[in-house]
């Protein structure tokens, strides 16, 4: 494990309810300087921010580029009772600077996909590179998940130099998958 990551006190953050469920507890992870906390509400904001990027707008969906839809998706990203997602708002210094996630968590198969994205003026700083890597790792540990997957717009290459540098491996373009459309 990498010194930067901080693991400690989250073992048994995952649970198995008796009706078969995987409850996860929201945790908090450090990766350097950075913290990667569940999402707030008082989010919000920053979120819709970020959203009006051009580069966000052109490979992230639509839903956040209102302040409702903002909020809609934050009061999902928050609520990890369903044991589906694990999903962080990523700040240095008290400043949003990005988004990590694990999600389609199959618990039964042990695995999921993860995902990110940064604010503009964090880019180039090896953000999502560093948080992807963290929290896979942290599944891994945490989760007992066996495999993660990575999945981006093949004509996106700086989410594609993310995924390499992060230790992915290049597998293909799943069947019946086409280009990401920019809305």
């Amino acid at each position: 494990m990498s010194p930067e990551l901080d693991l400690q006190g989250l073992a048994g953050s995952a649970g198995h309810e008796p009706d078969g469920s995987r409850a996860v507890e929201p945790v908090e992870l450090t990766v350097g300087e950075l913290l990667l906390r569940p999402w707030h509400e008082d989010d919000a904001e920053a979120v819709w921010a970020a959203a009006q990027d051009p580069v966000m707008r052109q490979w992230h969906g639509v839903e956040s580029r209102t302040l409702d839809g903002a909020r809609a998706r934050l009061a999902r990203l928050a609520d990890w009772s369903t044991g589906d997602h694990c999903s962080w708002a990523v700040e240095d210094a008290g400043v949003l600077v990005g988004s990590v996630s694990l999600h389609e968590l199959d618990h039964d198969q042990a695995e999921g996909e993860t995902g990110y994205w940064t604010v503009a003026a964090a880019r180039g700083r090896g953000i999502a590179v560093r948080t992807a890597d963290a929290v896979c790792r942290w599944g891994f540990s945490t989760l007992g998940l066996d495999r993660v997957q990575l999945f981006h717009a093949v004509e996106n290459v700086a989410s594609g130099r993310v995924a390499a540098k992060a230790g992915f491996t290049l597998e293909g373009r799943p069947a019946g998958r086409t280009a990401t459309p920019t809305a």
